[in-house]
């Protein structure tokens, strides 16, 4: 069964920081492009940082350029996502996603071009 589960997340303060991770299971981690999108309520689902499949290649959102980091460990089958300086509206479910191949998608970071999805963590963040 392809499977990705999401942990790490929880309510924190502005100026925190909170590292989410997404473990892998049923299929070859290595020859997956990754991605954490966010969703919050009443808005749409948006790309945070996508990673290609050796790790080697990142895309961030605007909003999370020099604040978040994305990394990927093949060999553990783990994607993570380090968050710094969180804000009040970084507030949402953070979800990770899969997308096997070597092509762009990591490089889009469209939620459309990823085919395998987890269920998300919740992060809040109050002022």
């Amino acid at each position: 069964q392809v499977l990705v589960v999401e942990s790490g997340g929880g309510m924190v303060q502005a100026g925190d920081s909170l590292t989410l991770t997404c473990t892998a299971s049923g299929f070859t981690f290595g020859d997956h492009q990754m991605g954490w999108f966010r969703q919050a309520p009443g808005k749409e689902r948006e790309g945070v940082a996508c990673i290609n499949w050796s790790g080697q290649y990142t895309h961030y959102a605007d909003f999370a350029k020099g604040r978040f980091t994305i990394t990927k460990d093949n060999d553990k089958k783990t994607l993570y996502l380090e968050m710094n300086s969180l804000q009040p509206e970084d507030t949402g479910r953070y979800i990770c996603a899969a997308e096997v191949g070597y092509g762009g998608s990591w490089y889009a970071c469209r939620g459309t071009d990823f085919s395998t999805w987890g269920q998300g963590t919740q992060v809040t963040v109050s002022s």
